[in-house]
């Protein structure tokens, strides 16, 4: 398992940006949940008085107690009727210390005196969008850069929600993930695409890929388009959005984050205009969607099962005609270096690239 050292990507050891940490429907009880995420452990909950959505540090400063782990032989836990979420708090399941949604603790039943100032734990910058739940990760504390992750289409009648699929873990580190976003040589051998136009983009904290062509799963001569147009972009180091028109209209989605070093979370969903061109979603453009949605899994599947036989590519034999490789890589180690430097690295990468041979999306057809 390579690690951000091996790559050489910067001091920091987890890269700055949003970043889904859970499915909303995993907080549909006021229950909290436990994960881990860059190297710690976290309490993750909706409160019950507002629905807010809450992210701690999991470990009550007291004895060190982790407050979401699960629990059922507490009577904090039990008097609470099997959660120990109150209000927009939560209670720790050992001593009953109680912590508010900035993390400060509010409430330590036995005892009178004042709160020690030191009776905290760090609370993070969550949101709640697109059926997914987000946090702003800065190793340096700093706020967020950018906005969060959402689409018009979301709140669009007309258009279907998908359902996160919970990919799983897999053992590499997110690099592998994001030289995805340059990889034109991999398109045909994989996909079973035949690419007409590509090209690559990079500005600030986006990465963009630009194709069109055949595809076998995602495009049909009958009911739709036989060419599928591609417009994906990562929005920072974990969360990639692609407009797709072939098959159906469509927006597809796929997120992964960094739970230790080597070792990320990953997530995928669809987003698919009325199959029917219905202003409002029926019955049928749900199962139709659905069914494009597995065809879309299935598709990144194949990328799936290759990172998780591959070894490490901690120095590639890139060719021209493979794609820019070394301007994404360029473009990604912003997030592991201070803002400071972030120009830096941009002035390295920023502009349009083609690879040998391919010709331009840009380029009229």
């Amino acid at each position: 398992m390579a690690t951000t050292k091996d790559y050489r990507l910067g001091e920091f050891t987890f890269p700055r940006g949003w970043f889904m940490i859970a499915d909303a429907q995993e907080l549909n009880t006021h229950k909290p949940l436990a994960v881990r995420f860059f190297g710690k452990d976290f309490a993750l909950y909706r409160g019950r008085a507002t629905g807010k959505i809450v992210l701690l540090d999991a470990y009550c400063p007291h004895m060190k107690t982790h407050l979401a782990a699960p629990n059922t032989t507490s009577y904090v836990v039990i008097d609470g009727g099997g959660s120990n979420v109150e209000g927009d708090s939560i209670r720790c399941p050992y001593h009953a210390w109680r912590f508010g949604a900035d993390g400060k603790c509010d409430d330590i039943p036995y005892h009178d005196g004042p709160i020690p100032a030191a009776a905290c734990v760090k609370s993070w910058t969550v949101v709640e969008s697109l059926g997914g739940i987000f946090v702003w990760y800065d190793p340096e504390g700093g706020d967020p850069q950018w906005a969060h992750p959402s689409l018009p289409q979301w709140d669009d009648s007309a258009w279907v929600r998908g359902h996160w699929d919970h990919l799983g873990e897999l053992r590499q580190h997110p690099q592998e993930v994001v030289d995805n976003i340059v990889d034109y040589g991999h398109l045909g051998p994989i996909h079973g695409s035949t690419v007409d136009r590509y090209e690559n983009e990079f500005r600030g904290h986006m990465a963009t890929q630009r194709q069109c062509g055949g595809h076998r799963t995602l495009t049909s001569a009958d009911g739709g388009s036989a060419v599928l147009h591609t417009d994906t972009t990562y929005h920072g180091p974990g969360v990639l959005i692609s407009m797709l028109t072939g098959m159906f209209e469509t927006v597809l989605m796929i997120t992964h984050t960094p739970i230790d070093d080597g070792l990320i979370k990953v997530w995928h969903t669809l987003i698919v205009k009325s199959p029917f061109n219905n202003t409002q979603v029926t019955s049928a453009d749900l199962v139709a969607a659905r069914q494009y949605q597995e065809s879309s899994r299935l598709a990144f599947c194949q990328d799936f099962e290759v990172w998780t036989n591959k070894a490490p590519c901690l120095s590639g034999l890139f060719i021209p005609s493979d794609g820019p490789f070394m301007k994404a890589r360029m473009w990604y180690r912003q997030f592991f270096n201070p803002r400071a430097q972030q120009q830096e690295y941009l002035d390295q990468c920023e502009g349009v690239y083609v690879p040998k041979g391919a010709i331009a999306y840009s380029q009229p057809a």
